[in-house]
C-alpha cells in the first residue's frame, strides 16, 4: 500500500459515503454520493462517474492511503479504478447513517405498497386492493423492507408473505429474452432485478439468452429499460401469461 495526499473534497462536495468490500484481509474503499449510490446498485443510473466523489480507491480514505497497482491486480483482476468501483458498489457495502436506511425504507415500502395496488386484484371481487388495506396486511405480516433491495426485488415474496391473509392475483408472464454480447453483462442485474430467471444460457459468442418471469404490471417499464441499455437491439418474446 502507498501513503499519498490525504482526501480532501471540494467545500460544495463535503459530504459523501463510504463504500467498502473486503478482499480477504484487505478492505477497499471509494467516496461514493450516498442517494445515486443506491439508484446506480439499483440500476436506475448507469454510468459510475455520476456516483464517485473521487476516481481513486483506497484502504484508508481518511488517511488517503492507497493501494499498490499489484494490490489492486491481485485482488480485482485489473487497476482500472472505475471498473474496481463498479464492483465495490455492486458487491460491496454502503455506510449510511440510520436516519438514512429508515429514509431508504420507507420510500421502498410506499412503492411496493404502490406496485402492489397497480398489479394485483382481489380474485373475489375482480378489482385491485386499496392501498391502505396493502399497508395493513404487510403491517399484520410483519413485512421486513430491506433498503439494500430494489422495490421490484422484493415484491414477489412480499405478495407470498400478503396471501394468507389478502387474496391476492398476481399475474405474470413469462419472456423470451435475447441480448447480444455487447449488452449483455450489464442487462443481466437489470433482468434479476425485474423478474425471477427461469432458464438462462451463454451462447459461445458471449451473448444472453434466457426466460423470466416478470410481473405483468412492471412490463412496459422493463422493456423500457432493457431497450434503453441495449439501444433496441435486445429481442424479448411474451411466450406464457399466468
Amino acid at each position: 500500500m502507498t501513503k499519498g495526499y490525504q482526501f480532501n473534497l471540494k467545500k460544495e462536495e463535503a459530504t459523501y459515503s463510504l463504500a467498502w468490500i473486503k478482499k480477504g484481509n484487505e478492505k477497499f474503499e471509494i467516496a461514493v454520493d450516498p442517494d445515486l449510490a443506491v439508484k446506480f446498485r439499483e440500476n436506475a443510473i448507469s454510468e459510475i462517474r455520476e456516483v464517485l466523489k473521487a476516481e481513486d480507491v483506497f484502504m484508508n480514505l481518511v488517511k488517503g492511503i492507497r493501494p499498490t497497482n499489484a494490490e489492486l491486480e491481485r485482488n480485482f483482476g485489473t487497476t482500472d479504478k472505475l471498473k474496481i468501483s463498479e464492483e465495490i458498489l455492486r458487491k460491496g457495502h454502503i455506510n449510511v447513517t440510520a436516519e438514512y436506511r429508515e429514509k431508504l425504507r420507507e420510500e421502498k415500502r410506499k412503492k411496493i405498497i404502490n406496485m402492489i395496488h397497480r398489479n394485483a386484484i382481489d380474485p373475489t371481487k375482480g378489482m385491485p386492493h386499496p392501498p391502505i388495506r396493502i399497508e395493513n396486511a404487510m403491517a399484520e405480516a410483519k413485512v421486513k423492507i430491506d433498503e439494500s433491495k430494489s422495490a421490484e426485488e422484493q415484491v414477489a415474496a412480499i405478495i407470498k408473505r400478503l396471501q394468507p391473509i389478502l387474496p391476492i392475483k398476481f399475474e405474470v408472464k413469462e419472456i423470451l429474452i435475447e441480448v447480444p454480447q455487447k449488452f449483455a453483462s450489464k442487462s443481466h442485474p437489470i433482468i434479476k432485478q425485474y423478474g425471477a430467471i427461469l432458464r438462462e444460457d451463454w451462447d459461445t459468442d458471449g451473448a444472453l439468452v434466457c426466460t423470466v418471469e416478470i410481473p405483468s404490471g412492471m412490463q412496459e417499464e422493463f422493456f423500457d429499460k432493457l431497450n434503453a441499455l441495449t439501444h433496441g437491439e435486445a429481442f424479448t418474446k411474451i411466450v406464457k401469461v399466468k
